[in-house]
């Protein structure tokens, strides 16, 4: 009996983690990517070269013309025409999630509206009106009802701080986005404009659905535990597995709000929410700040952290598999990105970190080297946070070539 075969669009490091999860379910990944050198291409065998964009590129990857049909086609990224989605799945290719679903990790209106309606909380929001003049003036509107000062987004395109600005009436405010309004009046991406939360720290829920199994027919969902996310310019740098001080209520609240989005929006694999910690009259409460439909930064502790890694319980879910524990494995995981490096190759510090810190598991992404670059990350688990923490950061720093000793132990936001 042939193994499943699972096509992936797109050939970053997303990718490129789930095949030590395919190789131990015994499934085939076939990873539709960028370049040949790219960064899934160096682990998987079976990577044609192709735009996500592409229509004869990704409807090749599911049936190639010298090897067996994809049984399912899953994502590493958003960024995939969902007019092409929808006429594969109504010609009988199971696509997960689907695009019904995924428009809501594509368009940050689309998303707002419907977690509106799904009664998730989520910042104060409006959608800018496309014609100049109506945008300037919904604009200033809109930042004297919230105090002066808002964050505006693209509805499209928008990742890893990309998209986002914060505006100020004090500063100029429509001013500010110039560019952006007079690019959505001629079919760029139009706008939205939210409320700048002050917010205490950012959380992330990672959720997993599968089409079949849970309570009256709603498919199989499961939770890991809360986590904290530390960003640095706009950009994960560290993640806390599991978030330190979250009353159980609080992370009850969050769990919840992950669990209706998926459920209301028929996801079906790994999705991530982001959320806004607030402080509140009644105690914290949470935000909802982006979604994404795939494994996620804010999931790579999982890989040596939890029983399911992220990467196996998102192919689990696509071939609509029984769902993997997500219990933790150790008290604490701390998660360190390494963000760029003064090293020309990463694995030139390997010796160096593998001995200082053996219990420190590293994964690099096969990336070349480009200042604040997701380059790879650094996994410690144990019973002592700061020390955890400490040994995470530090083991990160020897792979940028940084000192290890000057690595700030930073308060968390």
């Amino acid at each position: 009996m042939a193994a499943p075969v699972i096509a992936v669009v797109g050939g970053g490091q997303l990718a490129r983690m789930m095949a030590p999860a395919a190789g131990e379910l015994g499934v085939h990944l076939r990873v539709l990517v960028e370049a040949a050198d790219s960064s899934a291409a160096q682990v998987v065998v079976d990577a044609p070269v192709g735009a996500a964009s592409d229509e004869a590129a990704v409807r090749a990857l599911i049936a190639p013309a010298d090897g067996a049909p994809a049984a399912v086609l899953t994502f590493e990224h958003e960024h995939v025409p969902n007019a092409l989605l929808t006429d594969l799945l109504e010609h009988g290719t199971p696509v997960r999630p689907g695009p019904e679903a995924l428009v809501h990790a594509q368009d940050k209106i689309v998303m707002r509206r419907r977690l509106t309606e799904l009664g998730v909380p989520c910042p104060r929001w409006a959608a800018l009106p496309t014609d100049p003049a109506d945008a300037r003036t919904a604009l200033t509107g809109f930042l004297a009802e919230v105090g002066g000062e808002a964050v505006v987004k693209t509805a499209r395109g928008g990742y890893d701080g990309k998209g986002v600005r914060v505006v100020s009436l004090a500063a100029g405010g429509p001013e500010q986005v110039a560019e952006w309004i007079e690019a959505a009046a001629t079919g760029g991406p139009e706008l939205l404009v939210e409320e700048k939360v002050p917010f205490t720290r950012e959380l992330a829920v990672l959720v997993a659905r599968r089409p079949s199994g849970g309570a009256e027919g709603r498919g199989e969902v499961r939770t890991w535990p809360v986590v904290e996310s530390i960003q640095r310019d706009g950009v994960c740098a560290e993640v806390i597995a599991p978030a330190p001080g979250l009353t159980d209520a609080e992370a009850e609240r969050a769990r919840d709000a992950a669990v209706r989005i998926a459920e209301g929006l028929g996801v079906t694999g790994v999705l991530a929410v982001e959320m806004f910690e607030v402080a509140g009259e009644d105690g914290p409460r949470v935000l909802v700040n982006e979604l994404a439909m795939r494994p996620h930064n804010s999931g790579h502790w999982t890989i040596d952290g939890a029983v399911t890694s992220q990467f196996e319980q998102h192919l689990r879910a696509v071939l609509d598999l029984p769902l993997g524990d997500t219990a933790p494995t150790a008290r604490w995981t701390v998660m360190a990105n390494v963000l760029g490096s003064t090293l020309d190759e990463l694995t030139d510090a390997l010796p160096a970190v593998l001995a200082a810190y053996p219990d420190a598991k590293v994964n690099l992404y096969g990336k070349g080297v480009r200042p604040g670059r997701k380059l790879g990350h650094v996994n410690v688990s144990g019973d002592d946070l700061d020390e955890v923490r400490r040994r995470a950061l530090a083991a990160a720093a020897v792979l940028r070539g940084e000192d290890p000793e000057g690595t700030p132990n930073e308060e968390r936001a």
